[in-house]
């Protein structure tokens, strides 16, 4: 071959080669990530955990100061004296009835029981009426059955019970709790 014949063929190789370095460039070539990839699962994480920890600490009182849970402390407790008049508590006598039962043996419940009272005016409003309660608590005592006594369920039909029959038969004064203080099923 002549000398311009390798001229020749050197540039149609060089055209070729240009072609192949970019063929070649492109597969090892990393992939870079969009931004929006980035920001959906790296930053919004981590922007939404920073929220959410900002929010609980605040919610726990972690940037309060002393001062202010003292002053808060004590407007609280100046509403509590002066807003809601203190509860007064008129202890029943002790109340003993035997329950109803289909067998032979008899079963007996004692119970001491606490109304709470609006103020001391319904207290003495209340002594007068008190044999009326007291009716009213046996006779609807005596009905009841041990099973209907079992559990916190049953602790609570009958003190919501109570409450709404003492309500009735002491009208127009408010009773707003019937509390047990003793309660034995024998």
């Amino acid at each position: 071959m002549s000398k311009s014949a390798e001229k020749n063929k050197k540039p149609a190789e060089e055209e070729e080669a240009p072609a192949d370095a970019e063929v070649l460039s492109l597969e090892p070539e990393k992939k870079r990530l969009p931004g929006k990839v980035i920001v959906l699962y790296i930053v919004l994480p981590l922007l939404l955990l920073l929220l959410g920890g900002g929010a609980g600490a605040y919610f726990l009182g972690m940037f309060d100061s002393p001062d202010e849970e003292h002053a808060q402390a004590g407007g609280a407790d100046g509403e509590h004296e002066e807003g809601k008049p203190k509860a007064v508590f008129y202890d029943l006598p002790e109340i003993l009835v035997n329950l109803n039962s289909s067998g032979k043996k008899e079963t007996y419940l004692k119970i001491r029981i606490a109304l709470e009272l609006e103020d001391a005016k319904a207290q003495t409003d209340l002594e007068p009426l008190m044999p009326r309660v007291v009716d009213n608590f046996q006779v609807f005592l005596r009905e009841m059955r041990v099973e209907d006594l079992s559990g916190s369920a049953g602790m609570i039909r009958l003190k919501e019970e109570l409450l709404q029959r003492i309500n009735l038969s002491v009208q127009p004064l408010k009773v707003r709790d019937v509390l047990f203080k003793e309660m034995l099923i024998q």
